[in-house]
């Protein structure tokens, strides 16, 4: 069947967060389409998130993003479910003879999150009472991370843009685009066709799959495989009490589900774009040093699943205008920071595409968007 065609001023390639997140955005002042690929919207990495707010993660420019999302989370718009964070502190810590690193992760995080905190290997069994003894040498505390409700997140989003009559077709993989004069015209693999003299690239580890579709030279994406598996907790339903607890060298996290753990190895794995599936060598990895630093015990695991974390070259984001090909817009790159980064990103990257100024409270956290700029991975 023929999906039918459309006409808007923005075609958004990809349903996932990037995606529904600036098509909401856009479609309060221009008609747009989202065209997805898969039957279902957020089918692959948004919807296997494990999604945390961290504003202490990732570089400055990302920083600048998710410390300017905060207020979304915390007091959503109307549409959007009341609730779509709860309070979830982080500890990160450091092994011995690994100290400094932390210490010059909090020094650079300080401008913008004031309240992380410091703390001596002592301090830090304190507030995670699984960590074995002797493991931890120096830690960093967040108390204000928050867990993230991404499904509620995404729903907030698609009912949005929909409300603003917003068209999202699924099932509709595009295969060519072409531009004419100054309009593109998606074709999917269906037959169908969609006109707008804005293409968005939002299609995650598809992304510079979709550029070269349009002629459009790729700048670089690399999607990472992320495995992710649950345990038992030994303290049941104690568990909730925790904060988060991730090794500051990657080895592993632990995040606290209800009376379990999430659990993952933190793997990059270079992958295809695909439907990723999880890595055993990696989940056997993990289980060994999880077991090493704390007294979790895990003998074996629960459901275990893989999404991919997709990265341009210096691990910052792709957003704007393409500098080489007219009405080309990528929204990609967004690796593990898409969804605590969303609203803050969406709101950008409508105001680049409607020719607008970045908005002044992201400048003033000091988002500069040249660093953003598909063109600098080309220079």
């Amino acid at each position: 069947m023929t999906s039918p065609d459309t006409s808007a001023d923005v075609v958004v390639i990809g349903g996932g967060i990037a995606g529904v997140s600036i098509a909401y955005e856009l479609s309060r002042s221009v008609r747009v389409t989202v065209l997805e690929m898969e039957p279902t919207l957020a089918f692959h990495t948004t919807g296997r998130s494990a999604a945390i707010f961290l504003e202490t993660y990732g570089g400055e420019q990302i920083r600048a993003l998710t410390t300017g999302s905060r207020a979304f989370f915390t007091d959503p718009p109307e549409g959007f479910e009341p609730a779509l964070a709860a309070p979830r502190p982080l500890l990160q810590f450091a092994t011995e003879g690994r100290g400094g690193v932390i210490e010059r992760m909090h020094a650079a995080v300080l401008r913008l999150v004031s309240d992380a905190e410091l703390l001596d290997g002592e301090a830090c069994r304190e507030l995670y009472p699984l960590l074995r003894p002797g493991v931890a040498e120096r830690g960093m505390y967040e108390p204000r991370a928050l867990a993230l409700d991404v499904a509620a997140l995404h729903q907030g989003y698609v009912g949005g843009a929909r409300r603003n009559g917003t068209e999202i077709v699924r099932t509709a993989r595009v295969v060519s685009l072409e531009r004419t004069g100054d309009a593109w015209t998606a074709t999917t693999a269906d037959g169908g066709r969609h006109r707008a003299p804005v293409v968005v690239d939002a299609a995650g580890a598809w992304a510079d799959v979709v550029a070269a579709a349009a002629g459009v030279r790729p700048v670089g994406l690399t999607p990472l495989r992320r495995t992710i598996f649950m345990v038992t907790s030994p303290l049941g339903e104690g568990t909730r009490d925790l904060p988060n607890l991730s090794d500051v060298d990657q080895a592993f996290y632990v995040n606290p589900e209800g009376a379990q753990f999430l659990c993952s190895p933190a793997d990059e794995t270079p992958c295809p774009p695909s439907d990723a599936k999880p890595d055993t060598l990696e989940i056997a990895r993990a289980i060994e040093a999880i077991n090493a630093a704390t007294t979790i015990g895990i003998r074996g695991i629960g459901a275990s699943w893989a999404g991919l974390r997709t990265f341009a070259p210096d691990r910052s984001f792709v957003l704007g205008a393409d500098d080489e090909v007219p009405g080309f817009f990528w929204l990609a790159g967004q690796g593990g920071y898409g969804i605590q980064t969303a609203p803050a990103t969406a709101r950008l990257g409508a105001a680049l595409v409607l020719g607008e100024p970045a908005p002044p409270d992201l400048v003033a956290r000091g988002l500069d968007v040249s660093r953003l700029a598909p063109g600098r991975l080309r220079s």
